[in-house]
């Protein structure tokens, strides 16, 4: 009997982090025994444009992107970002989001505002939401670059996937003089 393919958008601007999380979020699911697929868009990345990783995973798996109104959860790095598309979660999808604002070029450039209520207008149209301030949990362990893997730890308490697997596939993914902390970063983002 195969199990329903789930899908995750992880979503954000360049230099956040959110390849290198769906590189984990991945790795972690094919360590828990399912199959995954991966794809990902970083068009603009290196000037702080939209990021994207459509994650989807079970016993099988056939493509990478979700459709829109299929993802069952988005994991937001920036506020904006969640809007931009939200038009995919599922009706009942949850949504996760760091509470940080980025300003893209057209809000810097005087342009355009950046909506003062983007959590209001998440929560209008979803059910459950979560908000997270993943970037002052960082500035607690000393270093801004473990954002995205306390953001994994708030995505890990809706899996069910043990803590030891996501524990292995980070002593994989970083090197030994960061491992320890990115582990306790992660634990960070599990608490609550």
């Amino acid at each position: 009997m195969e199990s329903k393919v789930r899908s995750i958008l992880i979503a954000g601007v360049g230099g956040q982090g959110v390849l290198k999380a769906s590189d984990i979020l991945s790795a972690v699911i094919i360590e828990a025994g399912m199959d995954v697929k991966k794809s990902e868009v970083h068009g603009m990345a290196q000037r702080g444009g939209c990021v994207t990783s459509h994650v989807r995973y079970g016993s099988r798996v056939y493509s990478p992107l979700a459709r829109k109104g299929d993802v069952d959860l988005i994991l937001s790095f920036e506020k904006l970002e969640t809007l931009r598309y939200l038009d995919y979660l599922k009706e009942g999808g949850r949504v996760i989001i760091n509470d940080l604002e980025v300003y893209p070029p057209s809000v810097n450039m005087g342009e355009a505002e950046y909506p003062p209520n983007v959590i209001d207008l998440v929560a209008d149209h979803v059910d459950t939401v979560e908000v997270i301030d993943a970037s002052e949990k960082a500035a607690r362990l000393g270093d801004p670059r473990m954002v995205n893997t306390i953001l994994l730890g708030v995505l890990s308490r809706h899996m069910d996937i043990d803590t030891a697997v996501w524990e292995k596939v980070l002593r994989k993914t970083f090197p030994p003089k960061v491992v320890g902390k990115n582990i306790e970063a992660f634990h960070l983002g599990r608490k609550d």
